[in-house]
C-alpha cells in the first residue's frame, strides 16, 4: 500500500512540466505514463490549495501503520512527512517567492535547461520545440506574478532589475547568431534515431531559427519591457527581513532547502566556531612554516593534469575513504563557448532515474580557476562528489520518489563535504607531497573560511536585517576592504537567500556527524563504513539522516 501511495505520489508530481518530466524519465511510456502536451507549466500558484494538498498528503502517510513499514519505507515515509509538513508551513509567505534572479533565476536557468535537453527520439525533438512555443505564456504568468508583488510591496530592487535586463537583453541582441541554434544544430547532426538527412536537418534549423525569432526572443524582450515599467516599485536592495513575514520566509528555506530545524542562533554559534577553528588552524600552520603560502603558489603550477585525467585519478585515489563503485560510466563535455561567461567552471547533469545514464560532467575551460581548484570542484562534482552519491544511491533502487522529493542541504554539503578530501588528495600528486600537504590544507582552510563568512552575511542580510554599510563592516573585519567587492557580495547574498548555506552548513552537518560517530564507536570507528552509510539513506533532510545514522 505504501508503495503503490509513493508511485502514485510521483507519477502526480512528475508531470508537473515537461522539463520534470524529461530529465527524470527517459521512458515515461514504459511506466505507463502518458506524456502531457508539452508545456513549461506556470510561475502562478494557488497557496491555499497548495497548503490543502499537502496537509492531504501528510494525513495519508500517518495513515500507514508505521511499525509494519520495512526500514527503507519508514524512512521515506519520515522524509515525506517532513518535507510536506514543511511545505504546509509556507502559506501566505509564498507571495515572497522570486522566480528570477541575475544568477539562479528561470531567466538565466532557462536556456541552459533547453541548450541541454536530451534528444532520444523524434518526439523529444517535437516536444522542445513546442517548448519554444510555451516560453512567452510561461514569461507572461512571471509577469502577472511581479505586477502582484509590485502591488503588495514586494518587487525586487531597481539594482536586481538593472542585473536581470542586463541578461534579458544581452539575450535578444543578436537575434541572428543566437547561441540555441548552433546547440540545436549540434545535437540534431548528432542524432541518430533514425538520423536526419543533411535536407532535413536544415529544414529543422531554419524552422528552430524562426521560432527563436518569432517565440523566444518576443517573450525575452516582453519580459523585460514589463520588468521596466515596474521600475521604481520595490523596496531599495535589502534582504528577507525587511518584508512582512520575511523572517518566516527565510526560516522555511532553511528548511525546506537546506534540510536544517535547528534555529538560527544555534546555527550562527556553530558557524563562529567553525571560522574560529580554521583561523587558528591556518595561523598555527604559518607559524610552523612561513613559507606555506609561496608552496602554495607552486602546487598549482605542479598539478598538471588535464580534467581527463583528474577524473581518471581521482576514483583510485578515494579508495581508501570511500566504498569501491562498480560501474561508474560518465562522459566528460565541454560546455558551448557561447555559454562559457554564464556558466560555473564545471557542473553535473544527473540522469534519468529509469536508464541511470549518461552521467554527464561538463567543464568550463574559460580558464578562470587554478588546477588545484579544478581539483577540488572536479572533485565536488564528479568523485566522491555529486555523480559518485547519485550512482552510489540508485545501486540501492531506491523508490521514484526519493529522486523527486530530496534535500539540496544532503546533495550539496555532501559534495562540499568530499570536496576537503579533493584538495587532500591533490597534494598527494605533487613533486613533494609530504610538503604540499600543508599547503594544500590552507588552501581548503581558506575556501572553508570563505564559504563561513558568507553563511554569516547570509544570516545576517535576511535574519537580522543587515544593510550593505553593517555587511562592508563585517567583511573588513576579514580583510576584504574593496568597497566594490564587498556590494558585490551584499548583492549577491540579497538575491540569493540560504544558498550558501546549503553547502556549508550541509558540509558542517555532515563533519559534526562524523565526529559524533567517532566518538561514540571510539576505535570501532570505520571512515568508509560511515560513507556508506551515508550514501545508502541518500538525500535526506539532516533530522531525518541523524535518525538512521544512529
Amino acid at each position: 500500500r505504501f508503495q503503490t501511495f509513493t508511485e502514485k505520489l510521483f507519477r502526480s508530481e512528475v508531470c508537473s512540466n515537461t522539463l520534470t518530466l524529461h530529465y527524470t524519465l527517459a521512458h515515461p511510456e514504459k511506466k505507463g505514463i502518458r506524456k502531457p502536451e508539452a508545456t513549461l507549466g506556470t510561475a502562478l500558484s494557488d497557496p491555499a490549495k497548495t497548503t490543502s494538498l499537502c496537509q492531504e498528503y501528510e494525513k495519508e502517510l500517518k495513515s500507514f501503520a508505521y511499525s509494519k513499514l520495512s526500514e527503507e519505507n519508514r524512512l521515506t515515509c519520515d522524509m515525506l512527512l517532513l518535507y510536506f509538513h514543511t511545505r504546509a508551513s509556507l502559506g501566505k509567505n509564498s507571495a515572497l517567492d522570486e522566480p528570477l534572479g541575475p544568477g539562479l533565476g528561470v531567466q538565466a536557468q532557462l536556456p541552459i535547461l533547453l541548450a541541454e535537453y536530451t534528444f532520444r527520439t523524434k518526439e523529444d525533438i517535437s516536444d522542445y520545440l513546442k517548448l519554444l512555443s510555451t516560453v512567452r505564456p510561461y514569461f507572461q504568468s512571471i509577469i502577472k506574478l511581479e505586477k502582484q508583488k509590485s502591488q503588495s510591496g514586494l518587487f525586487m530592487s531597481d539594482t536586481t532589475l538593472d542585473r536581470i535586463l542586463k541578461q534579458c537583453h544581452s539575450f535578444v541582441a543578436n537575434p541572428d547568431s543566437n547561441y540555441m541554434d548552433d546547440i540545436f544544430a549540434q545535437k540534431l547532426k548528432a542524432f541518430s534515431n533514425p538520423a536526419f538527412s543533411s535536407e532535413d536537418q536544415k529544414k529543422l534549423c531554419t524552422y528552430h531559427h524562426k521560432l527563436i525569432l518569432t517565440e523566444v526572443i518576443p517573450a525575452y524582450q516582453e519580459l523585460a519591457d514589463s520588468l521596466e515599467s515596474l521600475r521604481g516599485t520595490g523596496k531599495s536592495s535589502r534582504g528577507l527581513a525587511f518584508f512582512e513575514g520575511g523572517r518566516e520566509y527565510y526560516l522555511y528555506l532553511l528548511q525546506s532547502q537546506t534540510g536544517t530545524y535547528v534555529p538560527v542562533g544555534q546555527i550562527e554559534k556553530r558557524l563562529s566556531a567553525q571560522l574560529l577553528s580554521d583561523y587558528r588552524e591556518i595561523s598555527s600552520l604559518l607559524k610552523q612554516n612561513s613559507s606555506l603560502i609561496d608552496r602554495l603558489n607552486q602546487c598549482s603550477g605542479e598539478l598538471t593534469l588535464t580534467p581527463t585525467q583528474m577524473l581518471e585519478k581521482l576514483p583510485e585515489l578515494m579508495k581508501k575513504d570511500f566504498p569501491e563503485l562498480k560501474d561508474a560510466s560518465y562522459e566528460l563535455r565541454t560546455v558551448h563557448p557561447s555559454m562559457k561567461k554564464f556558466l560555473s567552471p564545471a557542473f553535473y547533469l544527473t540522469p534519468p532515474v529509469d536508464t541511470r545514464t549518461p552521467n554527464v560532467i561538463y567543464i568550463n575551460d574559460s580558464g578562470r580557476t587554478s588546477s588545484l581548484e579544478l581539483f577540488g570542484t572536479l572533485a565536488h562534482e564528479g568523485f566522491p562528489g555529486h555523480l559518485y552519491q547519485t550512482v552510489s544511491f540508485a545501486e540501492n533502487n531506491p523508490s521514484n520518489i526519493r529522486y523527486l522529493v530530496t534535500s539540496s542541504g544532503y546533495v550539496e554539503g555532501w559534495a562540499t563535504y568530499v570536496e576537503s578530501y579533493g584538495y587532500e588528495y591533490a597534494a598527494s600528486l605533487m613533486k613533494d607531497p609530504d610538503s604540499a600537504k600543508n599547503a594544500v590544507r590552507l588552501a581548503w582552510l581558506n575556501r572553508s573560511m570563505n564559504l563561513c563568512i558568507y553563511s554569516l552575511i547570509d544570516i545576517g542580510i535576511h535574519y537580522r536585517g543587515w544593510d550593505a554599510a553593517r555587511t562592508a563592516v563585517f567583511l573588513k573585519a576579514f580583510g576584504i576592504n574593496n568597497a566594490s567587492t564587498a556590494a558585490e557580495i551584499y548583492q549577491y547574498i540579497v538575491e540569493t537567500p540560504g544558498n550558501y548555506l546549503k553547502y556549508y552548513w550541509g558540509y558542517l552537518n555532515f563533519l559534526d556527524l562524523k565526529t559524533v560517530c567517532q566518538k561514540r564507536l571510539g576505535d570501532d570507528f570505520d571512515l568508509k563504513e560511515f560513507h556508506r552509510r551515508i550514501l545508502d539513506i541518500g538525500p535526506v533532510q539532516f533530522p531525518v539522516l541523524e535518525k538512521y545514522m544512529k
